[in-house]
């Protein structure tokens, strides 16, 4: 390395530290293998509660490493501000669903359930804490850095008193014009009780002086802010010079908030945001699911209360009012230094030079040709490539054309007979869709399995159910209990007389959009035996009967949980025969007791393990007599990785399955998933490089788990940078 290069390193390696530091406050990892306080077996020999790491507060770590994030200076500064509001994002959801369901299990006993044996008292205050700490960081991150280094790009959000009198009077004609023909305040008084409000929906509570048109004293009301009406509002050109400059709908209101108030005094006026439980209870005995849902939807939208957001210089009596109206305590308040929702912050400023160097996706080989061809001749038809061998596609460095075009020319090929779709989350916008009603209009027999319980997309894919059922295609909701995850497409066609099917298997969603943000895997084969796996999950999904045998997947809920747990068997005991025991597992969560157990298990016989797992990890590896072979890691950059990858070395008969299925409970007991073989030798070998191992060195977006329960930031230090993302951008896309 050469003398500049080691300068950059050492910045570079400095910026991670601070950031690190700077959000999650860290103490250095232990240098030795950690040491339970208590035993790891009781005395029945089941493993300890001390084993695992809870799940929700392991949720938590995670946000706070998106956090992490906004604050490293190496990030280009839109970026940096993406994350913010993703992480803004991420905490809404936990507290609609995480925190909500702790409230509630508190609420009927307060019993634990959770591995490490916690109580949900116990957690919420544990939670509290923590997030109320994250949160002040987040405004930090926001005042100190973020806005401050937008203002020298000429972005600025600018505050009421920053307004040149030319500003104020285009903002008074906005408000008069745009926003108070569609405000609806409300007065709290006896005859106008409190106001039943929207989840996460932006309010003012104003306080006032005076009588009304109708002699009333009216000291408090409340005015919602519609959710048609924009949240940041770009000041026109010509006051600013052709600078990005931008007032917040909030500040607009607050301006002139004494003009729906008229005749009255304006003492107060101050903006919050209710946070409600969002999570849907839909019972087993429905008859039609897709009312039951609808109905369930409503419902979210005024859930019970669990955080209650106000600006820091909201007083005291005005934030104990509300809290008090909510049933809420003063844990459950969150009071912040700017808007009370910063994910709308967030608006498509065209300033490349701030954000990631942009990418084109790569065609993988096999398809390059074909990737806009609909009608096809012999040459440009995707059938006969797959009939000669499975194709791979690793998104977002590949796109996501080739998924899309097979269907169309599916749709068009008089050949074909039938398409069968799985859809987990989509839109009527969707080319798949639109491909799919096309297909039926066209006469294929046509059957999508649409899960509606997809959540925060339920209404979209109720649409897309009426969309396709309207074109004549086959709709069906699945299984009532069991959440259909698993990412399948099969199309059957006739060749010569004979029926020959075809298949794409996934680890994502058929999300174009996904597809451009997240890490995926898809498999295009045209192999029998799996084409006939897939056929009986689409026969279980659709019709009744027994579980159909499979071939080569395994299948949730009623073969995977059991095929990893003897997959880690079979490693166990090729140590105990004296031979290498090698495990990598890739995904999103790893939460399922009995996996944990297995991997616990298979370390103490000497089986090493590496999990890259993105966000939930309840397995505490690192700890002496427990999971000294355990090696956990985090990867968190520009691209959410969300491929599902196991690899068993097998004794040299190396097993490796790509998959829709985290380790967790409900995607390995109550889901439908599949988890797929790769069978051809050339793409087994690019997945176990570039999807594991390069993963496993990655030294400047990875994240270790020490035996605390704790990440640590991997630092390169005097090594190569290894940025495992930008190794696939760069080998994939140039």
């Amino acid at each position: 390395m050469t003398t500049n290069q080691n300068q950059i390193s050492q910045a570079i390696t400095s910026i991670e530290q601070q950031a690190v530091e700077s959000v999650l406050g860290q103490t250095p990892p232990p240098t030795e293998l950690y040491q339970l306080r208590g035993d790891v077996l009781d005395e029945k020999g089941n493993f300890t509660p001390e084993c695992f790491i809870n799940r929700d507060l392991s949720t938590l770590r995670f946000q706070l490493r998106v956090l992490v994030q906004a604050n490293n200076a190496s990030f280009p500064l839109l970026e940096r501000m993406f994350f913010l509001t993703i992480f803004s994002s991420n905490m809404d959801e936990f507290f609609e669903i995480r925190v909500a369901g702790l409230l509630q299990k508190q609420k009927n006993g307060d019993k634990s359930s959770s591995l490490d044996g916690r109580k949900p008292s116990e957690l919420l205050a544990e939670i509290s804490q923590i997030a109320h700490r994250a949160v002040d960081e987040q405004y930090r991150i926001l005042n100190d850095s973020i806005l401050p280094e937008l203002a020298r790009h000429d972005i600025r959000y600018l505050k009421r008193h920053e307004l040149t009198p030319a500003q104020k009077d285009w903002m008074r004609e906005y408000f008069f014009s745009q926003v108070l023909p569609v405000l609806t305040p409300i007065s709290i008084d006896p005859a106008h009780p409190f106001p039943r409000l929207v989840n996460k929906s932006l309010n003012f509570i104003v306080s006032l002086e005076g009588k009304d048109a109708f002699g009333r004293d009216i000291n408090l009301a409340i005015v919602p802010a519609p959710r048609s009406l924009p949240r940041v509002i770009r000041l026109p050109d010509e006051l600013t010079g052709g600078k990005e400059h931008h007032v917040m709908l909030s500040a607009v209101i607050h301006e002139h908030v004494d003009a729906l108030f008229l005749g009255m005094k304006v003492t107060g006026c101050h903006q919050f945001r209710l946070t409600r439980n969002a999570d849907l209870a839909l019972a087993e005995d429905v008859d039609d699911i897709a009312k039951a849902l609808e109905g369930e939807l409503d419902n979210r939208r005024f859930g019970h209360k669990v955080r209650l957001e106000v600006t820091t210089n909201c007083p005291r009596p005005t934030y104990e009012f509300l809290l008090n109206q909510f049933k809420l305590d003063e844990s459950q308040l969150y009071r912040v230094n700017g808007p009370v929702n910063l994910t709308r912050m967030l608006t498509n400023f065209d300033r490349p030079e701030l954000k990631f160097k942009p990418f084109t996706p790569a065609i993988v080989k096999a398809f390059r040709g074909m990737e806009s061809v609909r009608h096809p001749n012999d040459s440009t038809c995707m059938f006969n490539v797959i009939a000669k061998k499975d194709v791979l596609v690793h998104h977002p460095f590949h796109a996501f054309t080739p998924v899309v075009n097979l269907l169309w020319q599916a749709a068009n090929d008089p050949n074909v007979l039938a398409i069968k779709q799985t859809i987990y989350r989509s839109g009527t916008n969707s080319e798949i869709v639109q491909a799919l009603a096309a297909a039926a209009r066209n006469g294929k027999e046509v059957t999508a399995v649409i899960e509606l319980r997809a959540r925060f997309d339920e209404a979209s894919n109720i649409a897309v159910a009426n969309m396709l059922t309207e074109a004549g295609a086959v709709v069906v909701y699945g299984v009532v209990g069991y959440k259909t995850h698993a990412k399948l497409m099969l199309i059957v066609r006739r060749e010569n007389g004979k029926i020959r099917r075809y298949t794409h298997l996934g680890t994502g969603n058929y999300h174009a959009g996904n597809a451009k943000a997240y890490t995926d895997y898809g498999l295009f084969t045209a192999n029998e035996e799996i084409c006939e796996d897939v056929h009986g999950v689409f026969v279980q999904l659709t019709g009744m009967g027994r579980p159909m045998p499979s071939h080569q997947i395994y299948h949730a809920p009623f073969t995977l949980h059991d095929g990893l747990l003897a997959m880690i068997d079979n490693e166990i005991n090729h140590v105990k025969n004296g031979k290498l025991g090698k495990i990598i597992l890739k995904c999103n969560a790893i939460t399922e007791r009995q996996i944990i157990e297995k991997l616990y298990e298979a370390s103490q016989a000497g089986v090493q393990i590496d999990l890259i797992v993105r966000s939930i990890c309840c397995l505490r590896p690192q700890v002496a007599g427990l999971s000294e072979n355990i090696r956990v890691r985090s990867i968190v950059g520009r691209f959410l990785e969300h491929t599902r990858v196991y690899y068993f070395a097998n004794d040299g008969d190396e097993k490796l399955y790509c998959a829709s299925a985290d380790m967790m409970d409900r995607n390995l007991l109550h889901r439908v998933e599949v988890a797929f073989p790769i069978v051809d030798k050339k793409l087994f070998c690019q997945i176990y490089q570039d999807g594991l191992m390069n993963y496993l060195q990655d030294n400047v977006q990875a994240w270790e788990l020490d035996g605390r329960g704790e990440w640590n930031q991997v630092l390169h230090n005097d090594k190569p940078i290894h940025n495992a993302q930008a190794v696939l951008l760069d080998k994939i896309c140039r």
